[in-house]
């Protein structure tokens, strides 16, 4: 378990409904999650998990209510704005661009800089140390690595931006029990530094070990964990 977050909120929902045609999928969400704490969000598939971190990210509209960091409202701004801002996603499924290298990888997001570039900079090669694997193939098409290595650089991608909030969409997935633990205890650091952190993870044990709360989601909404 990691030691006691700030009380400061950083990341308040409030009313939030969200989903995909006519369904709305998170219904009537509030949520509050405070600077450097790591909330998990449990659930069966369906049940509005990342749903609601792609409303929280800007990658869907929410039907109603409102999302806000740092007592700024973010709902209805776009992704890439959200980006700047520090609100970074880690989708699920590997997303990474299979024809560009390793390299290329991990510099698009200097297309939208965190607020310390060179403190990502820093972090990149940090995290390149990590996981040598990724070092030696720096070069190497990100269509070449294994799945596993996919899904470390599409996690160092986005980690190694210094976010404001995280929200990390199946991160263990693919990855084996060192290197899903490796990361989990990356994603502690980060918290630990003051970034927050919403984590969805179907790997219950390891969500449990790593968040400070965990919360079920129950027809659209997070209610407490039992």
């Amino acid at each position: 378990m990691s030691a006691e977050p700030p009380s400061q909120s950083r990341l308040e929902i409030r009313g939030v409904e969200a989903g995909w045609e006519r369904s709305s999928v998170v219904r009537n969400t509030d949520l509050d999650v405070a600077s450097g704490e790591i909330v998990a969000l449990l659930g069966g598939n369906g049940s509005g998990k990342s749903t609601l971190l792609w409303a929280i990210a800007g990658l869907l509209r929410p039907r109603a209510g409102t999302i806000s960091v740092d007592g700024r409202r973010i709902d209805g701004l776009g992704a890439d704005r959200l980006a700047r801002l520090g609100v970074r996603l880690l989708p699920q499924s590997k997303r990474i661009f299979p024809s560009l290298t390793v390299a290329e990888n991990l510099a698009v997001t200097d297309l939208a800089p965190a607020a310390d570039a060179d403190g990502s900079h820093e972090q990149r090669e940090e995290w390149l140390d990590l996981f040598p694997v990724l070092r030696s193939k720096l070069s190497d098409p990100a269509a070449s690595l294994s799945g596993g290595e996919q899904q470390l650089l599409a996690i160092g991608r986005v980690v190694t931006t210094l976010p404001r909030v995280l929200l990390l969409d199946e991160p263990s997935a693919g990855l084996s029990t060192g290197w899903a633990a490796e990361c989990f205890r990356a994603f502690a650091g980060l918290a630990a530094g003051g970034t927050t952190v919403v984590l969805v993870e179907q790997n219950v044990a390891l969500a449990r070990q790593l968040a400070h709360r965990s919360l079920r989601m129950h027809l659209g909404r997070p209610v407490d964990d039992v």
